[in-house]
């Protein structure tokens, strides 16, 4: 499994966390919104590594705007599930140098 897969199950896993009703809100405003800025770089590295290996971006790109917009209540949670979703197929598809290897 490559790095790029791996971080992107594990920004899905934290935005699926932080997507849970009141106790995501709580966790990001009890530290401040720190969070969303760790987020926000996870994503912005997950995005880099997804285009240098030739897979989905979509997922990232929602975290991104996700992380930029996650402050506002509800608006913000709607935002962490929707992009937890996007990243879980992301992940879940196969790598392109695999299947190249396979091909």
């Amino acid at each position: 499994m490559s790095a790029t897969r791996i971080l992107m199950w594990v920004t899905a896993t934290l935005e699926a966390c932080l997507g849970i009703p009141f106790v995501g809100g709580t966790f990001v405003i009890s530290l401040l919104w720190t969070p969303l800025a760790v987020m926000l770089i996870l994503h912005i590295i997950t995005l880099v590594l997804s285009q240098q290996k030739g897979r989905e971006t979509r997922g990232s790109i929602l975290g991104i705007v996700t992380s930029c917009v996650g402050w506002v209540p509800f608006v913000g949670m709607v935002m962490h599930i929707l992009t937890a979703i996007f990243l879980f197929i992301d992940a879940a598809e196969a790598d392109p140098e695999m299947e190249k290897k396979l091909a």
